[in-house]
């Protein structure tokens, strides 16, 4: 040890204060590395069509890194695009009726390169209060004006674009990862269509799920493949695989290609996440009914939580939110269930825009009857006092909705005020 090492100052001592603080709060945050196999029933996943295990998929994996190799080896402008990484791109951009497809190494890397290579200091980005932290912390690289604008309100996002005169664009998710909500994608793309904005929606929670065959809330509202609209997905979730991309028409691929820094000095997506994803991809076109099965668990789990007394928000996806008392009530909660042996979400502030603690719930559709019912059983036997007292959460206003202005990096150059929306 140097000598005078033990005389130095300990610089991280604000860390124990901030540990004891989240202590206090009750929003302490572990890792709980999971066992090969377990007992648990899972609806803490993003596993919404059951892909990640399945033969094909794990098949696909296994023959990708066979043929070329363990990792990418590189960027993808070097060595990190292999002919799979193109087939995948040409049939997951067909699947969503996009001209064209970037793959990336995550879904968070697609949102970063999407905002931050369609925006710069004269842009106006206009993001839903709901939004990913992905997308949070795309607009906070960007170096554009940013204007956090109401959750769901395409009234407040129109008037928003209309006071700006250069060029705009709007992002949102297309089902929020909180409560499960869809946004007003058509009313959103009609603000941006009247202001000459482009439209950027991430569909992580919608691909697989929404739309004919699971192609996505943008083919459903009837936007895909639109000259003015991006969309960016995950491959991890409804897929069961690693990934992310950006969907759109073919000179936003190019510029991307060439301007977005997650995709230009990042190492590309290993071969086996790619094939993984592609072997689900297929999987799913020859058998979409799963993306209805999906729905229809998320429809059955609120119908029998709601009908017993809890508050919940309505799916308009795979995802229930079931509402609790505080922070520590549901994380006692959901250690309650586990215990039971039915692992569930934990949503707890900073990660709830609202501040509202809640259990989150994936609605798989490789879930079977008997196993929706003892989801719901566990659930109702391990509530806290006070559950079923609760207001729906659409239902309250939220403090994080400024009804008289919309929040913006102009009024907050410090950035501050991000806080309070971020995940």
């Amino acid at each position: 040890m140097p000598e005078h090492a033990s005389e130095r100052p300990d610089v991280f001592t604000w860390i124990d204060e901030a540990e004891r603080a989240r202590e206090r709060a009750g929003l302490v945050r572990t890792l709980r590395p999971r066992p090969a196999s377990s007992p648990l029933l899972d609806l803490a996943s993003n596993d919404y069509l059951g892909l990640s295990r399945h033969p094909e998929t794990v098949r696909g994996a296994c023959e990708a890194a066979e043929r070329w190799g363990a990792g990418a080896t590189g960027s993808r402008l070097v060595t990190g695009t292999t002919e799979l990484h193109a087939e995948f791109e040409r049939e997951l951009a067909a699947f969503c009726g996009f001209e064209a497809a970037l793959v990336l190494s995550s879904g968070y890397a697609a949102n970063l390169a999407a905002v931050t290579a369609l925006s710069d200091r004269g842009t106006l980005v206009v993001s839903d209060a709901g939004n990913h932290a992905s997308i949070v912390d795309g607009c906070r690289l960007s170096r554009a004006e940013v204007a956090v604008t109401p959750h769901g309100e395409p009234e407040a996002a129109h008037k928003t674009l209309a006071a700006h005169a250069g060029r705009a664009l709007l992002v949102s998710d297309s089902v929020f990862s909180v409560d499960g909500d869809a946004a007003p994608l058509a009313a959103y793309a009609a603000a941006c269509r009247a202001e000459g904005a482009a439209l950027v929606v991430d569909d992580a929670h919608g691909l697989g799920v929404l739309g004919e065959g699971g192609r996505g809330a943008l083919h459903a509202a009837g936007l895909a493949g639109a000259a003015d609209v991006v969309a960016t997905v995950t491959l991890s979730k409804s897929l069961g695989s690693q990934g992310g991309a950006v969907l759109g028409p073919a000179k936003v691929i190019r510029h991307l290609i060439n301007t977005a820094r997650t995709f230009i000095f990042d190492t590309g997506l290993a071969p086996a996440a790619t094939g993984a994803a592609l072997a689900s991809l297929r999987l799913l076109q020859r058998e979409p009914q799963r993306a209805d099965r999906a729905r229809e668990v998320a429809a059955l789990l609120y119908e029998r939580l709601t009908a017993s007394g809890l508050t919940a928000a309505r799916p308009d996806a795979a995802v229930v939110s079931v509402r609790s008392p505080s922070a520590s009530e549901a994380l006692r909660w959901a250690a309650d269930c586990r215990e039971a042996g039915l692992s569930v979400g934990c949503f707890r502030p900073p990660s709830v825009p609202d501040g509202i603690s809640r259990l989150r719930l994936t609605a798989r559709a490789d879930l079977t009857g008997d196993e929706i019912g003892r989801a719901v059983e566990t659930i109702l036997r391990t509530a806290p006092a006070g559950a079923r007292d609760l207001r729906a959460t659409r239902d309250r206003p939220s403090p994080y909705q400024p009804a008289d202005r919309t929040r913006t990096a102009r009024q907050d150059p410090e950035g501050t005020a991000w806080g309070e929306f971020e995940k």
